[in-house]
């Protein structure tokens, strides 16, 4: 998807001005950047963003998490949560907003345009937004995937990176890498954004 409108909430002027390059090297527009949370909501309505990049700790009356809570409740769009909290109170708050994606910082350009792709495309697919079960995907596979490794493309669908697959499973990051390159094995796919793409089609 091109020309996706772009609302970045940060309230790190350079952090906020390299999310608009990567945003912009995508083809996005990115139609405006705040800090403050009652801003944001003010832009929300007014320039309808198809994606909000939002940081938890924002100034304002609400951090993030409760400005997220506003959006999935009125405007329904896609957002993705960039911040350098990954403490388990905050993850807890966060999961229930029913986030797009969620990137700790420092982040790496390949990390967010994977990130941003697959949001965009879940996002897009909304209506049939089921993973499929994992007898259904192992029914066209010549190697099946195993439960764990199911249940990593589970999470890598739901937007989570590999720390928090590793923090959320109790497993080390290389496991996490060692599924995810399994996975890519057995469905013949190069990145995350073509492991969700694929999975849909299951």
């Amino acid at each position: 998807m091109s020309n996706t409108k772009v609302l970045i909430v940060e309230d790190e002027a350079l952090i906020a001005m390299d999310l608009e390059m990567i945003m912009e090297s995508m083809g996005h527009h990115v139609v405006g950047i705040t800090g403050n949370g009652d801003e944001a909501l003010d832009m929300i309505a007014n320039r309808q963003p198809d994606l909000i990049l939002l940081d938890v700790n924002i100034q304002g009356q609400k951090d993030g998490i409760e400005l997220a809570e506003i959006i999935k409740d009125r405007s329904k769009k896609p957002f993705i949560f960039i911040t350098s909290y990954a403490d388990k109170s905050t993850l807890d708050r966060a999961k229930h907003t029913l986030p797009y994606g969620y990137i700790l910082k420092p982040f790496s350009e390949q990390e967010l345009k994977a990130t941003v792709e697959i949001a965009l495309f879940r996002y897009a697919n909304e209506s049939t937004d089921e993973v499929p079960s994992l007898n259904t995907i192992n029914q066209n596979l010549m190697s099946e995937i195993t439960d764990k490794e199911y249940e990593v493309m589970v999470d890598i669908y739901n937007g989570l990176a590999n720390q928090q697959i590793a923090s959320k499973h109790f497993i080390s990051v290389n496991t996490v890498k060692t599924h995810v390159k399994k996975l890519y094995a057995k469905a013949d796919v190069h990145n995350r954004a073509e492991l969700v793409k694929w999975l849909s089609t299951q």
